[in-house]
């Protein structure tokens, strides 16, 4: 399975923030939105991840207040990302490995989209199960045996 299989599922909605923007209307959007994550773009590219890690981590250092912090500060600014044509086992050893819970999914420049641990574990029980529903109807027609 591959990347652009989930993102097609998955739609292609994009919460995206600025550098620029304060950490607080950060925070706003993601609550709003029931999101984990937003894509930090300047000038129409992809410059770093905003996931609730970071925020809570100011949140610790800065004693419970995002006061004048902007995403800039505290942004990853070298998110891992893959491609449409990753494969899914590749792209949960990535996560595992950088204990990432999001992915940018980039096409040269353009980004498509963000996939989650969630939507990538979502996919993998999905095609379990059709595996799973195929073996057993497999099972249910087995041919009997000529006897000789």
């Amino acid at each position: 399975m591959l990347v652009s299989e989930i993102l097609r599922v998955k739609g292609g909605t994009l919460y995206t923030v600025t550098p620029a923007q304060s950490l607080g209307d950060a925070v706003v959007a993601m609550a709003e939105n029931d999101i984990g994550s937003l894509v930090v773009m300047e000038h129409g590219e992809l410059v770093g991840m905003l996931t609730f890690r970071e925020i809570i981590l100011t949140l610790n250092r800065l004693g419970g207040s995002v006061g004048q912090t902007i995403v800039r500060t505290v942004m990853d600014d070298h998110p891992l990302t893959c491609t449409p044509n990753t494969d899914i086992n590749e792209v949960r050893r990535m996560m595992l490995e950088r204990h990432a819970r999001y992915l940018p999914v980039v096409d040269g420049q353009t980004l498509l989209g963000v996939i989650s641990f969630y939507d990538v574990a979502r996919a993998v029980l999905e095609a379990q199960s059709f595996e799973n529903r195929m073996l057993k109807a497999y099972i249910r027609d087995w041919p009997e045996e000529a006897s000789g």
